[in-house]
């Protein structure tokens, strides 16, 4: 049985981070783990510039309910969903993607939590597990699933590697330079001829 396992910001809808920078015109906060590979790092610098500017879960949950699903997303997660199972792993939040996965109509979704104090601020992170994307791939290869992977930043690179098969979608320069021997879609048509190849190659 196949399974594909996309990323989701970037892949499908708008980068959480970059729209909150853009409300805030607080310019740190539109790095990405297309820039920053360290996951840590990145989280403890947005968790301080939330503190320094006194920023709440409900100033960023605002934002969030005003995104809605990239250009196309919908229909080709739909179409993508008739043909195979379909699972979202992803380094955001519960407490930011629950709005958005109605807007996707509800895919599974494996992702990790926030610690919010009695103010509503943010105040620390738990993962799931440490490198949760690639543990869930190789998780899902252990019970028998054929895996395909797909995502745009480094934090996608070990469950694409881990996967059976993978690419990047709409990778940074950066990335693509770094990984080279990676397939790379910059269209959802695309995508979905490389993950129909990799569906009719059965065993």
């Amino acid at each position: 049985m196949d399974i594909v396992c996309l990323d989701l910001e970037g892949v499908l809808i708008p980068e959480i981070w970059i729209n909150f920078a853009q409300k805030t015109g607080i310019e740190e906060l539109r790095l990405t783990t297309r820039e920053v590979p360290d996951y840590d790092i990145l989280m403890r610098g947005r968790l301080s510039i939330l503190k320094e500017h006194g920023l709440t879960l409900s100033d960023i949950q605002q934002v969030i309910g005003t995104l809605s699903p990239l250009e196309g997303a919908l229909e080709f997660l739909n179409g993508l969903r008739s043909r195979t199972q379909v699972v979202i792993l992803s380094d955001t939040f519960t407490e930011f993607a629950k709005p958005l996965m109605e807007k996707l109509a509800w895919p599974s979704i494996f992702c990790n939590d926030l610690v919010v104090d009695e103010s509503g601020m943010i105040v620390d992170y738990r993962l799931r597990q440490t490198d949760g994307k690639r543990k869930a791939v190789e998780a899902l290869k252990g019970i028998g699933f054929r895996v395909f992977a797909a995502g745009d930043s480094y934090n996608d690179l070990t469950m694409i590697k881990t996967a059976d098969s993978g690419a990047l979608f709409r990778a940074p320069q950066r990335i693509l330079m770094e990984e080279p021997q990676l397939p790379h879609a910059q269209t959802y048509g695309e995508l979905n001829r490389i993950i129909d190849d990799f569906l009719a190659k059965k065993g």
